[in-house]
């Protein structure tokens, strides 16, 4: 699977942006999908997640501002973050497991939320 994301930039403190991950296969058969970040000289963190049930989880730092969602029709993963804050600016990677539980991820989208 290939995976593309897109739709980082800058924005400023209290904004908004929608990330989307596309995939180069349908992603109703992935078993599980999600979007890291990883900030300067810190550890890649999960952001959000959801499987192939829409179950959805996401990180304590991002509850009540950020929704992840799919789109089986399109074969992409979009990620809704609200009222951004400069510790949210992060390269963000979308990740995907197969069936096979195989994981693949994409190459990152720069966030950087600053006035």
């Amino acid at each position: 699977v290939q995976l593309q994301a897109s739709g980082g930039g800058l924005v400023q403190p209290g904004g908004s942006l929608r990330l989307s991950c596309a995939a180069s296969r349908s992603v109703s058969n992935l078993n599980y999908m999600a979007w890291y970040r990883q900030a300067p000289g810190k550890t890649r963190e999960l952001v959000a997640a959801i499987t192939s049930g829409a179950s959805t989880n996401y990180a304590d730092s991002v509850k009540g501002r950020c929704t992840i969602s799919k789109d089986n029709a399109k074969n992409t993963m979009d990620l809704q973050i609200n009222s951004l804050k400069p510790e949210d600016t992060a390269v963000y990677y979308c990740k995907a497991i197969d069936r096979r539980l195989l994981a693949y991820w994409g190459r990152g989208t720069q966030v950087t939320v600053s006035s």
